[in-house]
């Protein structure tokens, strides 16, 4: 090959050279002008919410009445609480991570399976506990009123717990949590330009055929990808 020829070749390389480096610079400026995509963000409000360590969305008051009696010597006391409290329906958000969060592009859905919710202990309002019954000559001469009051709000307790785990208040507290996270999501895909759909559902709960958990990746997978 002549000289002019091998610095033709020379110049054609450059050329190439010099057009993928514009294409690469190009793709680069559009990538960075076009934003975050929705797996990024999708990953963001994620952290947000991991953040958080407990979502408490919905709270219930509950009224527990409970009647107990002790019977010595022939006498009878008997007494009847009426007991009410507060229970905090709460998800613990730090079990949520990357792979339970999910992004279908074909149909801009976002999937995210949340850890069953979790009813803490009932918090007893003591100002409004009311007592009803007399223990008589029983109550002078012995504990019945000591025992009777230990019975009454151990059986208070045990009530207000059963009532907290019913289905109704369950069902509110997953529907307002379910709310909670997907404003979460939501909200800031839609910040971005994003109209997606995000659909949320317990780890416990069943599942319906619009669901899209088994058919697509997990944001984890995704962003290991990238990697």
């Amino acid at each position: 090959m002549t000289f002019v020829g091998k610095f033709a070749a020379a110049l054609a390389l450059i050329a190439v050279f010099i057009l993928a480096l514009v294409w690469g610079i190009g793709a680069m400026v559009e990538h960075k002008l076009a934003g975050p995509d929705p797996v990024t963000i999708a990953s963001g409000s994620l952290q947000g919410l991991r953040e958080q360590n407990r979502l408490s969305a919905f709270a219930a008051r509950f009224v527990a009445v409970s009647t107990s009696t002790q019977t010595q010597f022939g006498l009878q006391a008997k007494k009847t609480l009426i007991m009410p409290g507060t229970v905090e329906y709460h998800v613990d958000m730090a079990k949520l991570n990357a792979r339970d969060v999910t992004w279908d592009a074909k149909t801009r859905t976002l999937g995210v399976v949340l850890p069953p919710v979790e009813a803490s202990a009932p918090q007893i309002d003591m100002t409004q506990i009311r007592e009803y019954g007399e223990g008589g000559i029983l109550s002078k001469i012995t504990d019945a009123d000591a025992k009777l009051e230990a019975a009454n709000r151990a059986a208070g307790q045990k009530e207000l717990v059963r009532q907290a785990h019913e289905a109704v208040p369950i069902r509110l507290a997953r529907d307002a949590t379910r709310r909670a996270v997907e404003r979460s999501f939501a909200l800031p895909l839609k910040a971005a330009g994003f109209d997606a759909t995000v659909k949320v559902r317990f780890a416990d709960e069943g599942r319906d055929g619009s669901e899209v958990w088994d058919t697509t990746k997990s944001i984890a997978e995704v962003l290991a990808n990238r990697q």
